[in-house]
């Protein structure tokens, strides 16, 4: 299993879940961040005055799968994350030694 863990914009958040939704996806995290990447954010002028927002707001969404769904399950955020403009966000993908249930205590495999 590999935990994929996504940063997008918060607009391509629903994007995202659709496209997971039709893959069959059963489950997923949806967490608010804040962060930039190598663009260190903007500067923004608020009432005539500048000043630099250097922690963006973003979506982190985190989905286990089947090492075999890996590759089209990231093709299918990227296609439905991606604007083409800086700060379309990243994928990570990571192993995931083991999964409990909490409910009932099996593991998965």
């Amino acid at each position: 299993m590999k935990l994929i863990k996504t940063i997008v914009r918060p607009n391509k958040v629903d994007d995202v879940r659709d496209a997971l939704e039709k893959m069959s996806i059963p489950g997923m995290t949806v967490t608010e961040v804040r962060g930039h990447g190598r663009q260190k954010g903007h500067t923004a002028i608020y009432r005539g005055k500048e000043y630099n927002v250097s922690l963006l707001p973003k979506v982190e969404i985190e989905v286990v799968v089947a090492e075999s769904l890996v590759e089209s399950v990231i093709g299918a955020i990227v296609k439905a994350a991606r604007t083409g403009e800086i700060g379309d966000g990243r994928v990570f993908v990571l192993p995931v030694e083991q999964s409990y249930n909490i409910r009932t205590g099996e593991q998965d495999a």
